[in-house]
């Protein structure tokens, strides 16, 4: 009669993994328990709602309930690909969402770099605290800003009126649309993203700071070879991050904003999922391109993942 070595030997060290890991939970079981109310909330909010992803491949009849439903493939994603409108969302929402991430990713770093290079303890708790405070603004309060800026009777119009120029439906020009969008999140969301930098400069040793100065390196000097390389994995997974919702692009801030005279620009994936969905009551459909986005916004993470590992050896995975 044999004897099986190797599974006698993978069995025993799967029981030992287990009773090391009952040992640890027992050991630190208020960890565990903390973990509990993040682990919960994933479970009912993210991972539940999953169930319902089905209906986009059925024609759903809220009297027949999700699993009575006609079931029906991928029609409603080849109905949306067909559909006239699917090149003009995919091309506003690239668009809208690489500007924004262009446009964004630097001026944190630049924003770090330089309170990191103040002086002054006041300055520096000063701007970072004028930066860091717009983030706290609900996009609401933030739309509303940019009405009354931009109105017939705002800042803006006021100003050119004084200086005797014509007046300019600036929310109205579909030309304004994007510049309004991407310059208004820059403002909100520097202060708050540069926090992150500024945590990583602040990890940074003093040693390097002492030989660099001792060998005459300017300010300069000491920003390019000291300050960026050393920010540069944060500065790649967050890059990752973002371009993981590339086509995820804020609904509510796009939706605030839109109206009929910037539609052609404005119009993008998630609000056309707004308008089929829930004005025109088209579950499935409405489903399929929610899915279709999540679907094309994963491919690019891993994409952009991969590459960045085999650009810079930092990757999320």
């Amino acid at each position: 009669m044999t004897v099986d070595k190797a599974g006698i030997i993978s069995r025993e060290k799967a029981k030992n993994k287990s009773r090391q890991l009952r040992r640890d939970i027992f050991r630190h079981w208020q960890l565990y328990l903390f973990l509990l109310p993040p682990v919960a909330y994933l479970l009912v909010f993210r991972y539940y709602p999953m169930y319902g992803i089905q209906i986009a491949f059925k024609d759903f009849n809220p009297g027949l309930g999700i699993l009575k439903s006609r079931w029906v493939g991928l029609s409603f994603f080849e109905a949306f690909i067909k559909s006239p409108y699917f090149a003009r969302l995919l091309k506003n929402t690239l668009i809208l969402s690489a500007q924004s991430i262009i446009a964004s990713f630097p001026v944190p770093i630049i924003l770090a770099i330089s309170l990191n290079e103040c002086r002054s303890r006041l300055v520096r708790r000063a701007v970072q605290m004028v930066t860091y405070m717009p983030y706290f603004i609900s996009t609401v309060v933030l739309v509303s800003m940019i009405m009354q800026l931009t109105s017939s009777f705002g800042l803006i119009n006021n100003t050119l009126k004084y200086f005797g120029m014509q007046k300019v439906n600036i929310m109205g020009a579909s030309g304004s649309f994007r510049p309004l969008y991407v310059f208004s999140g820059i403002w909100q969301g520097a202060g708050y993203s540069a926090v992150i930098y500024i945590a990583a400069l602040a990890g940074i040793s003093n040693e390097l700071y002492e030989a660099a100065i001792i060998d005459g390196a300017s300010v300069i000097q000491k920003i390019w070879y000291i300050d960026l390389p050393s920010i540069m994995p944060t500065a790649v997974i967050l890059l990752i991050l973002s371009s993981g919702s590339v086509l995820n692009i804020g609904f509510e801030k796009v939706f605030l904003m839109q109206n009929t005279l910037n539609m052609n620009v404005s119009d993008v994936i998630s609000t056309h999922v707004y308008r089929v969905g829930l004005e025109s009551a088209q579950y499935s459909y409405s489903a399929a391109i929610g899915l279709f986005n999540s679907v094309i916004s994963t491919v690019i993470l891993v994409g952009v993942n991969a590459a960045a590992k085999k650009m810079s050896d930092t990757s999320l995975w």
